[in-house]
């Protein structure tokens, strides 16, 4: 059976990712070196912020290609969070919209990594 426990993210400076991480998240990293971040998130998963610079194999993609969704309970939440977010000063990529699925933003963190915030459609 697959089942994700960690979820890692290589980007240019973990220091820098870690900030924006911790500010996002409200708590600090778990563990912090030059080339590593890693902080527990409320559901249990483990984010990991490596450096593209130090990660084996080398990684080769950039930020963007793939998203870290969060599903909220309620519309109105992903609007707030979107105020919130954006009064933050944080990328927005796409306000909030009602899409197939559901209300939904998207953000990008310092790498250009995508954060969709989303409610799932009713129905």
């Amino acid at each position: 059976m697959f089942d994700a426990h960690f979820l890692l993210l290589h980007v240019e400076s973990p220091a820098e990712s870690a900030r924006f991480y911790a500010d996002l998240i409200g708590a600090p990293p778990l563990e912090q070196s030059p080339t590593f971040s890693m902080f527990a998130l409320p559901s249990g998963l483990r984010l990991g912020l490596w450096s593209r610079h130090t990660v084996e194999p080398p990684a080769t993609a950039q930020g963007g290609a793939a998203e870290i969704a969060m599903m909220v309970p309620a519309a109105d939440a992903v609007d707030a969070m979107h105020e919130q977010w954006r009064g933050r000063g944080i990328a927005i990529l796409q306000a909030p919209a009602d899409l197939d699925f559901g209300r939904s933003f998207t953000a990008a963190d310092p790498d250009g990594h995508r954060l969709r915030v989303f409610c799932p459609a009713e129905g």
